[in-house]
């Protein structure tokens, strides 16, 4: 019975040490960049390389670390305050120079001299409130600055709203710094997406692309080559060269990302150009089954694409 009660009481033991970190009663939630790349993080690297400055927090809480309040019982927290275990400027550059990293470009230290461009931003909205559900709401905008010659390259703001219910378990703290990071991944990324669509249009020699436009849904663009206004615009139809033809991916459900021969080039629906000839394209978007097909793109003319995406 001794020997018995002993195991018992070390296998407790054991457990409660695993959940050390929902026990010990702080109000500070995590939100960290993973050290290994995305999964699907693109395969070049472009000659691009860009420096990601410090945000500013324009929220004017008084504490930089402040994202909400629990009107309810967090599991691991104590009080109603929900804070970050850094400054909210600190976790969004971070968050933005990792999205940057995986869409290909060369991201550098904020102090490196050898950058060609540089983002910076601030924080327009960054909360996270626990009530019946949780509510989070991010608003960030970011500016891309040519550092040669202190051009702004594009301006934008990013944001995203959405609600979840918790689950009957309830809330925990690392469930909340879970799901905030999901929710600036996809503020960042939509950022990362827009900057990369302007560079490659007006800076195509360090793509190897032929240079064209796109619209990124969710972004309201500011500054771009060409628009000195908050006018929305929609681009004409990209036509292709004689030389090459037009691939065209559309999904269901939108925004998928689109590879070419192993290169990421968007999220559908997407218009690339392409030389002629069999290319192999993949569509993939998170909880779903990637599709795989071989395309022929015929020189001068215009091949569509169209795919159901199932889970």
């Amino acid at each position: 019975m001794r020997i018995v009660c002993r195991y018992l009481l070390a296998g407790l033991l054991f457990g409660l040490g695993g959940c050390a970190s929902l026990l010990d009663g702080s109000n500070e939630i995590s939100v960290r960049e993973n050290a290994k790349p995305a999964t699907d993080a693109a395969k070049p690297r472009y000659a691009v390389s860009i420096r990601v400055a410090r945000y500013t927090d324009g929220r004017k809480l008084g504490d930089a670390r402040l994202v909400g309040t629990a009107s309810g019982k967090v599991i691991g927290m104590r009080g109603s305050e929900i804070r970050l275990d850094r400054d909210a400027a600190d976790v969004v550059a971070d968050c933005m120079s990792e999205r940057l990293d995986d869409a290909g470009f060369q991201v550098l230290a904020s102090s490196d001299k050898s950058a060609m461009f540089e983002l910076r931003g601030e924080i327009g909205e960054l909360s996270y409130d626990v009530k019946d559900r949780d509510y989070v709401s991010i608003k960030v905008a970011s500016t891309l600055t040519e550092i040669a010659t202190g051009k702004v390259i594009w301006s934008g703001e990013a944001a995203q709203k959405s609600d979840r219910y918790a689950g009957v378990s309830g809330n925990n703290r690392e469930d909340i710094g879970y799901h905030l990071h999901n929710e600036l991944e996809v503020v960042s990324g939509k950022t990362a997406e827009a900057i990369g669509a302007t560079l490659m249009a007006t800076r195509s020699e360090l793509f190897n692309l032929t240079p064209g436009t796109k619209v990124i849904p969710g972004v309201t663009v500011f500054v771009t080559p060409g628009k000195e206004s908050d006018v929305r615009t929609t681009p004409s139809p990209t036509m292709p060269t004689a030389a090459n033809g037009l691939l065209t991916v559309r999904s269901e459900p939108t925004r998928a990302k689109v590879y070419v021969d192993g290169v990421y080039h968007g999220m559908t629906p997407l218009s690339v150009e392409a030389t002629p000839g069999i290319h192999a394209v993949e569509v993939k978007l998170k909880g779903y089954r990637t599709v795989a097909e071989k395309v022929a793109v015929r020189k001068g003319d215009s091949t569509e694409l169209e795919v159901s995406l199932e889970k």
